[in-house]
C-alpha cells in the first residue's frame, strides 16, 4: 500500500490542538503554583507542603507530553519531506514513529489527569469534611 504526502498531513490539525490543550494545563499548572507560593510567602507557613509534590510530577509529565507531541509533530513533517522525495519506505516508517509519539504524547496526558482529578478530590475531601465539623456545631 503506498502511503500519499496527504495522510501524514491529517495528523497536523489534531496535533495543533493537542498542543494548544496541553500548553492551557501547563499554564494552569503554572498559575496555581504561583498562587501557591505567594499565600506562603504571606502566611509564613506550609500548609500547601502536600501539594508541592503533585505538582511537581504534574509539571514534568505536561513537560513530557508536550515534549512527544512536539516530536510527533516534526517527525510527522519529516515524513511528509520523504514522501515528497518519493522515499516511500523511509517516509512510511518515520510516520510510524511520529504516531508512536502521539500515542505517548497521549498515555502521558492521561496519567497526568488521572494524577490532577485525584488531587482535586483530595480538596474535595478536605472541604467535605471541614464543612461537615462546622455543620455538627
Amino acid at each position: 500500500m503506498e502511503i500519499e504526502i496527504s495522510t501524514p498531513a491529517l495528523l497536523f490539525p489534531a496535533v495543533s490542538l493537542l498542543l494548544l490543550a496541553y500548553t492551557n494545563r501547563f499554564l494552569a499548572v503554572a498559575q496555581l503554583i504561583r498562587m501557591l507560593h505567594r499565600q506562603s510567602s504571606e502566611r509564613q507557613n506550609c500548609e500547601e507542603y502536600k501539594q508541592i509534590g503533585n505538582l511537581k510530577h504534574r509539571l514534568e509529565l505536561t513537560k513530557w507530553m508536550q515534549f512527544f507531541g512536539v516530536l510527533s509533530i516534526l517527525l510527522c513533517t519529516l515524513s511528509m519531506f520523504e514522501l515528497f522525495l518519493g522515499l516511500f519506505g523511509i517516509g512510511k516508517q518515520i510516520f510510524g514513529l511520529s504516531l508512536v509519539a502521539m500515542c505517548v504524547s497521549l498515555f502521558i496526558s492521561l496519567w497526568e489527569v488521572m494524577i490532577s482529578t485525584r488531587a482535586l478530590n483530595m480538596e474535595l475531601s478536605d472541604m467535605h469534611d471541614r464543612c461537615k465539623i462546622i455543620e455538627d456545631k
